[in-house]
């Protein structure tokens, strides 16, 4: 007996130890394996559309993987230097902006106090300098930092490629290792699956389309650095309480105090289509039912910022999920809670 707790006790030492290794030795590239896993997700309807014709996974999995490379390397060759410009651009401008001036025109009343107006003005001017001089940074330390970005992307790509590829051995190692009934295990893999869905194609993809749509209208009508608000706009939209509008609206309104209404309502037309678009797209998009309480979706975002960067939009509020499946499955009720959600109910 003696003998035997005492093998029990040494695997479970042996395993720990090799997990917290194996955990030291993942952490610097773990977000870069997520992303490969969370890429796969997205992408894994164009693989069963494309393995239809194809049949074969690994020729699949090949044709999307160095796509999505090719993609992915192209828009950071060319996109990444004309951030970086045009982020020094409003930096600069920002330092000779005169910004209280049109808003004591539009609101008069408002902007009576000097010291008031003084006081936001410092306020608006300071914001716009950091956040100009954050992404200025952030873009310029891609560029210096792009030899361990480049290792960075193959653990993604070679991530993506064999998460896509063999996504059901994955699947069928997961449920084989779970500690749940098999009726417990159907209900997480189910609420997994919607929620998932729910966070990356409802908020994530629908963010992304509302702000290329934002863009397209920068773009067309001249607006200056539209690249930056672009991106901005985009960041906008994947935030439930933001929205595209954020960004868009203030544009709006410079343009028409510099007197250019045809691009003003141009740029406000491509802004409510993109703001109004998520109603059209998620019941298209999102065919799960289950989906996270839009309060939770905002905490795991803001905390998912803080903790993981810019990865962190997603994983906070799939994290936050997760563990509400598991608190869910714990209450054993038929109805789920007020926190996990059947689509449809506010």
């Amino acid at each position: 007996m003696d003998e035997e707790y005492f093998k029990r006790v040494a695997s479970l030492i042996v395993l720990s130890l090799l997990v917290v290794l194996s955990f030291f030795l993942l952490r610097p590239i773990l977000l870069s394996i997520i992303s490969g896993f969370i890429l796969a997700y997205i992408f894994t309807p164009i693989f069963k559309f494309l393995n239809k014709y194809t049949k074969s996974n690994t020729f699949s999995a090949t044709i999307i993987s160095l796509a999505l490379v090719i993609i992915l390397v192209v828009l950071f060759w060319y996109f990444t230097p004309i951030l970086i410009d045009q982020s020094v651009k409003i930096y600069v401008a920002s330092q000779q902006m005169d910004l209280m001036t049109p808003l004591k025109e539009l609101f008069p009343s408002f902007f009576a106090s000097p010291e008031f107006s003084e006081q936001v003005s410092n306020i608006i001017h300071s914001f716009i300098t950091n956040s100009a001089s954050s992404l200025m940074t952030f873009l310029s330390n891609l560029i210096t930092n792009l030899p361990r970005l480049s290792l960075h992307l193959l653990v993604v790509a070679f991530t993506f490629f064999f998460a896509l590829r063999d996504q059901e051995d994955i699947i069928d190692y997961i449920r084989s290792i779970l500690p749940f009934s098999k009726d417990v295990e159907k209900k997480l893999f189910d609420y997994t699956k919607g929620m998932t869905s729910s966070v990356i194609y409802g908020q994530v993809i629908i963010g992304v389309i509302q702000g290329i749509l934002v863009g397209i209208g920068f773009f067309i009508f001249g607006v200056p650095n539209a690249s930056v608000l672009t991106l901005l706009a985009t960041f906008a939209s994947i935030i439930p309480i933001l929205g595209p509008f954020i960004v868009w609206v203030p544009v709006v309104i410079y343009l028409l105090i510099g007197g250019n209404n045809v691009s003003a309502w141009g740029v406000a037309i491509f802004g409510t289509i993109a703001s109004v678009i998520d109603n059209v797209l998620r019941p298209i998009i999102v065919s799960r039912k289950t989906r996270i309480h839009s309060g939770l979706v905002v905490i795991g975002m803001v905390g998912g910022l803080f903790l993981f960067g810019i990865l962190g939009l997603i994983l906070g509020p799939l994290i936050l999920g997760y563990l509400l499946i598991v608190l869910e499955l714990y209450r054993n009720k038929k109805m789920p809670g007020f926190l996990i959600q059947e689509e449809g109910k506010n």
